[in-house]
């Protein structure tokens, strides 16, 4: 229980204390906080009020990125976030709720930012449910995964200049792609098959040296926490540049992240078993104990009208591969961590029409049109199209969210 005014239906319940950047409109400087209910508390006010007396920690709250306070290391971390579940489930400590005017503002009031500075991101392939699908639609069904993929988890490198915080509107991107009516000559032009891909992605909270192994059993103390992710996507410059080598263009000119980072104790209540994993995999994949997540999440797409419909219902308990295997893999040739690097799931799709994580397979490569409740279709997204994506984690009375990661498109600039 909180003394704080907490909706059941809350993301930010009393069990969860995700941490991100944010600034509020006395100081308007960048600062480190937390979310409660519908507040968000600013902890670089706790600190100076001695509110983490008693915890070995450097000033690192009054920063642009979460980076320095995840460096502290998880003990460290999970020490202020027990203190901040102490500090608002009793009104009495050191005056806590008398002195929550200094150090609570209302969400509404504030200003969310690129919660870590992200040096290197990785973005996996790891649902075979959306594999499978893909693959499908692009060759035959004999070949629909290819023969690599159900032994190691399949993933490349991207862009992190680009990612941006829930909320910045995103500008369609232009490229080169072959003519819709067909032909092996490729135009210029704005993408026409805009598209989202619901993901989940977990921050590195510390880093190795180069060639540094860290195996399954230690992944996830390598893991500070997760958060929603939008790797959005041109589907037609995709489609006639990523062979051989892969994604460039039809990915690099944006991603979205949820604001908040859920740590991984947080999580701990929603934690099951991932599906079997047929054929075995080589012994530095193979891990012990329930390494999946039960995380529901939903993407909504709003027109700008104002007319909405939930057009996906997944869950990151689908993947395929799981995160120590993804960081694991990751490392094994002795690429080297740094703190804040972000590693996405790839889009998380479920094994039926409803729960596909992409328009690209909602609408089946265009030919089944998605009906909004406005009357208009979609078959990728328009311009004008809000994209929010939600999810949550519920169990036995308890509920942990990562809020909304959402993006508005914006036409292609002349």
């Amino acid at each position: 229980m909180s003394w704080i005014a907490i909706k059941p239906d809350s993301d930010f319940s009393i069990h969860n204390i995700p941490f991100g950047i944010f600034t509020n409109p006395q100081t308007r400087t960048l600062r480190v906080a937390t979310a409660i209910g519908d507040h968000v508390a600013d902890l670089k006010v706790l600190y100076d009020l001695d509110f983490f007396n008693g915890i070995e920690l450097d000033d690192v709250f009054e920063q642009d990125y979460l980076n320095d306070f995840i460096a502290l290391g998880k003990e460290k971390t999970s020490a202020v976030r027990k203190r901040l579940i102490e500090i608002f489930s009793n009104p009495d400590f050191m005056g806590s709720k008398s002195l929550s005017a200094y150090y609570l503002f209302p969400m509404t009031e504030v200003q969310m930012h690129l919660p870590v500075k992200i040096g290197d991101y990785t973005d996996f392939f790891s649902s075979k449910e959306h594999a499978t699908n893909t693959g499908l639609m692009f060759r035959d069904p004999a070949n629909a995964l290819l023969p690599n993929w159900l032994h190691l988890p399949v993933g490349y490198h991207g862009r992190s200049s680009s990612i941006v915080v829930s909320g910045t509107e995103i500008v369609r991107p232009k490229g080169q792609m072959l003519p819709p009516e067909g032909g092996n000559v490729p135009v210029f032009g704005t993408s026409k098959r805009l598209d989202f891909e619901l993901e989940v992605a977990f921050v590195v909270g510390k880093g190795t040296a180069l060639s540094e192994t860290v195996s399954t059993d230690d992944a996830e103390d390598y893991i500070f926490g997760l958060t929603l992710f939008n790797d959005w996507s041109a589907r037609d410059i995709q489609q006639w540049e990523y062979v051989p080598l892969g994604p460039f263009l039809g990915k690099n000119f944006a991603s979205t992240i949820s604001p908040w980072i859920v740590t991984l104790e947080a999580l701990e209540p929603f934690r099951t078993q991932g599906p079997v994993q047929e054929p075995a995999v080589l012994p530095y994949l193979q891990f012990n104990g329930a390494r999946n997540f039960d995380i529901e999440l939903e993407v909504i797409i709003q027109t700008e009208q104002g007319s909405s419909k939930t057009v996906c219902h997944s869950n990151y308990k689908y993947m395929y591969w799981n995160m120590a295997q993804q960081l694991a893999h990751h490392t094994i040739n002795g690429c080297n961590l740094n703190t804040g690097d972000l590693m996405a799931s790839g889009t998380i799709s479920g094994p039926t029409p409803d729960s596909y994580g992409s328009m690209l397979e909602i609408s089946w490569k265009g030919s089944k049109p998605l009906l909004m409740p406005d009357g208009t279709e979609r078959r990728f997204l328009q311009d004008g199209d809000t994209v929010i994506m939600r999810g949550w984690g519920e169990k036995n009375g308890i509920r942990v969210g990562f809020g909304e990661a959402s993006g508005k498109i914006l036409p292609a600039r002349s």
